[in-house]
């Protein structure tokens, strides 16, 4: 009896753990479009087509490797509309002797296939996804017995483990294990930003584009314009680009933002990573070569190894030790709704209007964008977390639970408690103002600091320490800042609380039932 070895939409990887070792004529590959996956949040319209057509592609590329592929299609009138149901009727179909797969990416995919070999009587053989650097065991005993998760050490080990960025002798190159100090600069008029590589959609992805424009008509986000890439060999195109173009000037530009442009000097290969079209060695090798060659800089090369390697793995590791806990932590208790404007973007806010748009256009924000313009707003502002992660997760063809719910919840929100974030990621319009041309043409002028004309971030970032003051005044990193605070005359203090009060007052919820 052969083997079922269903692949999952973000495992699209030849040399997936599930395939090695496995003559293709022994084997059934399983593939599943599954409306479940599409709706458990009300997705992006260019993430669903984006998955499918990756899908699809991977589909052929294996077929022509020799294999036999089942291939359920959203549109096919028996589909189930869900993992479980769709194995059951491949089972009755193929019956196999087993089923080989490599574990899930999210914890609700896991909680599924955990209960497949007694549902179907059939030995389940779950291996373990060894596309990551770390493995989840392997982070497990690092995590184990440490009060605080400190991914500089982490990073440090993947590092070693990697070899890269290290000198013979053991070393950080340069002597250093992190310039992060370098990489913060303001954009500065009249750089030329490179976009990233676009492929023109070919029959399969206009296929699925028109699929995805009629069946989910209704979901946030826009169609037009997809060029993102589908198999891996273009995903080797788009990495070559960026290490070209772009990689050399990452790193000091990485935390800016320039209205109108989306994509600065950030490689948009995320996407690609995360369907597994890439991995994360050969992208951070892919760096490292550049180092080595003279065609970018260290702070460049280092300050996007250490996204790969070190934040990227610290996250999954993080997930799967805290799960399921975080995904309901509410540790600052915040209880506002989604502001609609999240979804609208129509907002006065330059900063927000244009992180909302690119995101709706694009299905992309960069890292900044993400953290200290949406993130810190529903942090300062007091919105569900759980609100944000899902919202996170529906618009952004990157997202996954895996790497959004702790970016969202520990990272952005501060909502775990301070796991795996020692301070909360809080700011006011000063910080934007510094990395971002949004304030120069905003209808809010940034530098007053209340009343109905001054940047909302103002009297928010104050508000919000003021009301976990109780929480925070111990933490010896934000000493500083409530020091400043204890400065302030009672006046001042009222203004900026009153001010967050009104701003708020003003702000309209998002519709009941926008994220699912």
């Amino acid at each position: 009896m052969a083997t079922l070895i269903p692949i999952l939409g973000d495992q699209l990887s030849h040399d997936l753990a599930s395939l090695r070792g496995v003559a293709p004529g022994d084997a059934i590959v399983l593939m599943m479009e599954v409306a479940d996956e599409t709706t458990y949040v009300r997705h992006h319209k260019r993430k669903i087509a984006l998955v499918l057509s990756a899908m699809r592609h991977f589909a052929v590329e294996l077929r022509a490797a020799g294999w036999a592929v089942d291939y359920v299609r959203l549109d096919d009138p028996a589909n189930s509309g869900n993992f479980t149901a769709e194995i059951a009727r491949a089972v009755k179909r193929h019956r196999p002797g087993a089923i080989r797969i490599v574990e899930s990416g999210e914890w609700r995919v896991k909680m599924m296939i955990d209960g497949w070999s007694s549902r179907f009587d059939l030995p389940v053989n779950v291996l373990p996804d060894d596309r990551f650097i770390c493995s989840t065991l392997e982070f497990q005993t690092w995590a184990q017995g440490r009060g605080s998760l400190v991914m500089e050490y982490f990073y440090r080990d993947m590092r070693r483990k990697t070899g890269l960025l290290m000198t013979a002798d053991g070393k950080p190159e340069s002597g250093e294990w992190n310039l992060d100090k370098e990489n913060r600069a303001p954009p500065k008029t009249g750089l030329n930003y490179p976009e990233p590589l676009h492929f023109a959609p070919d029959e399969i992805t206009n296929n699925v584009i028109a699929l995805v424009a009629h069946r989910f008509a209704g979901h946030f986000g826009r169609l037009e314009g997809f060029g993102l890439p589908v198999t891996a060999g273009e995903a080797r195109w788009a990495l070559d680009h960026f290490v070209r173009t772009a990689l050399p000037e990452f790193g000091t530009y990485q935390d800016a933002m320039v209205t109108g442009q989306d994509w600065l000097f950030h490689s948009w290969l995320s996407p690609a990573l995360n369907l597994g079209l890439l991995k994360p060695l050969e992208v951070a090798q892919a760096a490292a070569r550049a180092y080595a060659a003279g065609l970018a800089p260290l702070n460049a090369v280092e300050g996007f190894i250490r996204q790969i390697i070190g934040w990227r793995e610290y996250v999954r590791g993080y997930y799967w030790l805290e799960m399921p806990e975080v995904a309901v932590a509410n540790g600052l208790g915040a209880d506002r709704p989604l502001p609609a404007f999240y979804w609208t973007g129509e907002t006065d806010m330059l900063c927000m209007a244009e992180a909302v748009r690119n995101t709706r256009d694009n299905g992309y924000a960069h890292h900044i964008q993400r953290l200290m313009v949406l993130g810190n707003f529903a942090m300062l502002a007091g919105v569900r977390p759980q609100d944000v992660a899902d919202w996170f997760l529906a618009v952004y063809v990157d997202a996954y639970e895996w790497v959004e719910l702790p970016n969202v919840i520990g990272m952005s929100q501060h909502a775990d408690g301070g796991r795996l974030a020692t301070k909360p990621y809080a700011g006011g319009g000063a910080y934007i103002n510094r990395m971002s041309d949004h304030c120069k043409a905003c209808r809010y002028d940034v530098r007053q600091k209340t009343g109905p004309d001054a940047c909302p971030f103002n009297a928010l970032y104050w508000d919000f320490l003021a009301r976990h003051e109780r929480k925070f005044r111990k933490n010896r990193r934000m000493a500083t800042i409530y020091a400043n605070w204890d400065r302030m005359m009672p006046e001042q203090r009222d203004n900026y609380r009153a001010s967050a009060a009104a701003f708020l007052d003003t702000i309209e919820p998002a519709a009941s039932g926008w994220a699912r």
